[in-house]
């Protein structure tokens, strides 16, 4: 974004406000992008073309945070059309669908447990942790980037806090197990 007018066709948008959301919104893209980060970049600059361009009006109801969220995961929700459809084409004609890829925590066993408890949920839980979680979104603002009613997000968001917290505790009970036959 350079210059004061970049933000013309998006009035109620501080050029400040949108920077500072930077950093957090790619961790979304990330997210949303099977952790490639190339396609995270592409769907990144599609978010602000639809920003800058003004066909993503701002009107101030949700906040700036909730609102850039939400174009993302419209975005996204377009790819994946756009993908179910290659995909029953590649399918139809014998061809194989591509993996995803995760990101890498190190030695970080903890880290590594959790994130594959949190990909094991269903898709709505598993948003809805991730955008309050990972990307500090409230409750209400990640239903509303999912569009969802708020009580729908407070559902996914206990369920999945209750399914965690068993699947985590089955994996520690196993590993003082397995400690005790060692």
């Amino acid at each position: 974004m350079r210059g004061n007018d970049a933000l013309e066709h998006n009035p109620k948008i501080e050029r400040q406000a949108l920077e500072a959301l930077h950093e957090p919104l790619f961790g979304w893209c990330l997210s949303r992008s099977d952790y490639e980060r190339t396609a995270a970049e592409d769907l990144m600059q599609q978010a602000y073309v639809e920003l800058l361009s003004g066909r993503a009006q701002y009107d101030g109801r949700s906040s700036l945070k909730t609102f850039v969220f939400g174009v993302v995961q419209m975005l996204v929700r377009g790819r994946h059309r756009r993908r179910a459809s290659r995909l029953r084409l590649a399918t139809s004609v014998g061809a194989d669908a591509r993996g995803v890829d995760y990101p890498d925590f190190g030695d970080d066993a903890q880290a590594k447990r959790v994130w594959t408890c949190v990909q094991e949920l269903p898709a709505r839980q598993r948003d809805v942790i991730e955008l309050v979680f990972c990307r500090e979104l409230t409750i209400e603002e990640a239903a509303s980037v999912m569009q969802i009613s708020l009580g729908a997000g407070r559902a996914h968001y206990d369920r999945a806090k209750r399914a965690l917290a068993v699947r985590l505790a089955d994996l520690n009970d196993a590993d003082r197990q397995e400690a005790r036959c060692v």
